[in-house]
């Protein structure tokens, strides 16, 4: 097998914008720990950015403070950035040429959020024939009410990750993963 890591939407808008991460409370560390390790066995790290096109969207704003890529993902470094403008990585984006051209057959996805952005990578991802490694304790969410209920992160999250151990990926926890690369 050989693997890429995708590290999605790690930008400030998770942490001093609009939608603060906070479960599990150390996603983001166990990210930096699989990044700094994917970067120390060569394998092909892509972080992904998201842009909102929509008129007034009050997040994820192009060149705005909370749409940059957090310090500590950039200080780690990375083989590719691609920017995308909806939830999945692959819609209206060259990851998967990126992915063909390194022979990649597996996808590890950490990021933000569980439930929206890194699910949909995942889903899309399965679809079109990669396997999938959704590590646990470094994904991340928050709570969320709306219209059609209240839901927890803890709720969230959970729920996300038994779903895609049913079908779309294998999950695994950053001890695991880092056991394997």
């Amino acid at each position: 097998m050989k693997k890429a890591l995708l590290i999605v939407d790690v930008q400030n808008e998770y942490f001093t914008g609009k939608l603060p991460i906070s479960h599990p409370k150390d996603s983001f560390q166990n990210i930096l720990r699989i990044q700094k390790a994917a970067r120390e066995k060569g394998i092909l790290t892509i972080v992904v950015q998201n842009t909102i096109l929509k008129p007034n969207t009050r997040t994820f704003i192009r060149n705005s403070k909370e749409w940059q890529l957090h310090d500590e993902i950039i200080k780690n470094g990375y083989d590719v950035l691609i920017e995308k403008n909806y939830p999945g990585s692959f819609t209206g984006t060259n990851l998967e040429e990126v992915l063909k051209s390194n022979n990649i057959d597996t996808v590890i996805i950490t990021g933000f959020m569980t439930q929206v952005c890194c699910d949909t990578t995942s889903r899309q991802a399965m679809h079109l024939g990669y396997s999938v490694e959704f590590v646990s304790d470094a994904t991340g969410t928050l709570d969320f009410e709306n219209s059609a209920g209240k839901a927890s992160a803890e709720e969230l999250h959970r729920s996300i990750l038994v779903t895609q151990q049913l079908i779309f990926s294998k999950v695994v926890s950053t001890n695991e993963l880092l056991a394997n690369i």
